[in-house]
């Protein structure tokens, strides 16, 4: 259990107690033992001075009194001594030790031989006795006559009691005055702690519990001491970067799966186009001959059921010979012819081949240009082929939206940084979720027998071998709307 609590460490509010406020509070108790020490010799000192002083006062009395006999002089000077307050008992011995005069409370275990030693050594001195069980300090003076000759002994006594209690009393006084500083200096460190370093380091915790809990957008805020603050300020730059090359990752890694879809659109673009290209060779002969064979048959005298037989022979051909013209324009790999032309006449080119099959849809085009029109370096060809399928589209868009007037807009465009084609029209539109297939060969959202999911895929083709792109949208009238996006050279 203890080594599991050495492991955890103690907490700060824990490290500032035992190694800030425990070490000055010893070094106080240093102080304070030190100082009441000093006091206690001090006024130990003050006592003995003060009988010493009085004891000098009443000595010339007693020695006069004692050399020349007289008793009555000799009471009266040891009444005297009562008046300070300091004195507890005076008693006075002749030279064997003899009490000769007592004043004051019970006598102080002395022994006489003592007495006569004090007496005879001339020497002053202090000592503490007991008198009636109480602690007493006594000071002891030789007394001599005029001619130096030893008299006996004069003793003074102090209450020790008093200093005892005096001493007592400025220790408890200095023990809660001790215990009052530690406990205010204990809750000033708790408290500053708490004000100053906890609430701080209490909010950037939860903040960090916050991020760990998923929330990766909190940032913490700064608040608290500069340490504190500049360690929020380094956890938020610290979460900003790591959510920078998070998101530099995702973008890195959207990006590699774009290339990667594109590569394998491409891998399957070329796969199907080689299959479309051999399929349309090898179709292509047979129709040319059944075409030409039906076209003889109908120059010859036949009966009407004949004439109409031949008449559905040979449009059946001319569509089988439309789609394999659009399997041979999807599987063909040729690198963009380019040169300079002008956009308004490529559209005004792709305008005219679909003018009849406008015409009898009843459908109009529209022709919207930029001015000053911009001129492009492209493959006049192949853009042409990309935008009237996309203009036949619009068409059969249009007649299947059923609209009052129905339109197919054609408008192209130019900025500083690319040009483009847009072909929009007032149709039922396309659903969103079909966006990303449109392009994909084969794919198609009209009725059986009516397309063959090639022409968006040869549009998409031209596009990209111009090194551009193509996108599609809902118009304004709600039909679709499909921009073509060129790189300016």
């Amino acid at each position: 259990m203890t080594q599991s609590w050495l492991r955890q460490g103690f907490s700060l509010r824990l490290t500032l107690v035992l190694f800030l406020v425990f070490p000055l509070l010893a070094l106080l108790g240093l102080a304070s033992f030190s100082g009441l020490r000093g006091l206690e010799n001090r006024v130990e000192l003050q006592m003995q001075k003060d009988i010493e002083l009085i004891a000098r006062a009443i000595r010339g009395p007693l020695e006069h009194a004692l050399e020349f006999d007289r008793q009555r002089s000799l009471d009266r000077t040891l009444s005297s001594a009562f008046r300070f307050s300091e004195v507890y008992g005076v008693y006075v011995y002749d030279r064997e030790g003899r009490q000769v005069a007592a004043s004051g409370p019970a006598e102080p275990e002395v022994q006489r031989r003592e007495l006569v030693q004090l007496a005879a050594d001339g020497d002053r001195l202090g000592a503490y006795d007991e008198a009636d069980g109480e602690e007493v300090y006594s000071y002891f003076v030789p007394l001599s006559d005029s001619v130096g000759r030893n008299l006996g002994l004069l003793q003074l006594t102090r209450d020790g009691s008093q200093f005892k209690a005096y001493i007592t009393q400025a220790r408890h006084q200095a023990m809660l005055l001790l215990s009052l500083l530690s406990l205010s200096l204990l809750a000033l460190v708790i408290f500053a702690h708490h004000r100053i370093i906890g609430t701080p380091l209490t909010g950037l915790v939860e903040s960090m519990a916050r991020i760990a809990a998923g929330e990766r957008r909190h940032r913490a805020v700064p608040r608290g001491p500069t340490e504190i603050r500049q360690l929020a300020v380094g956890m938020n730059r610290m979460l900003d970067s790591l959510a920078e090359n998070e998101a530099q990752l995702a973008r890195q890694q959207s990006e590699q799966r774009q290339l990667e879809e594109r590569l394998r659109q491409s891998e399957k673009m070329a796969a199907i186009g080689g299959l479309a290209a051999g399929v349309a060779h090898e179709l292509g002969t047979p129709l040319s001959l059944v075409a030409g064979k039906a076209q003889r048959m109908l120059r010859r005298q036949q009966s009407p059921e004949n004439a109409a037989a031949f008449q559905e022979i040979r449009q059946a051909v001319e569509r089988m010979s439309h789609i394999v013209r659009q399997l041979l324009d999807f599987g063909r790999n040729n690198q963009p012819r380019r040169k300079l032309v002008d956009p308004e006449i490529i559209a005004g080119n792709a305008a005219a081949q679909v003018r009849d099959e406008a015409e009898a849809a009843g459908v109009k085009i529209k022709l919207e240009d930029s001015q000053p029109p911009p001129r492009l370096r492209l493959d006049p060809i192949r853009l042409e082929q990309a935008l009237v399928n996309l203009l036949r589209n619009a068409i059969q868009a249009c007649q299947a939206g059923g609209a009052a007037s129905p339109l197919v807009r054609l408008r192209w465009f130019t900025d500083d940084q690319q040009a483009g084609f847009q072909v929009e029209d007032n149709g039922p539109g396309i659903a969103k979720e079909l966006y990303s297939r449109l392009f994909e060969p084969f794919f198609t959202t009209k009725e059986v027998g009516r397309g063959t999911g090639l022409g968006l895929a040869v549009v998409h083709s031209a596009v990209q071998d111009h090194g551009g792109s193509i996108t599609v949208d809902r118009s304004d009238s709600g039909g679709a709307c499909f921009t073509i996006y060129l790189a300016k050279e």
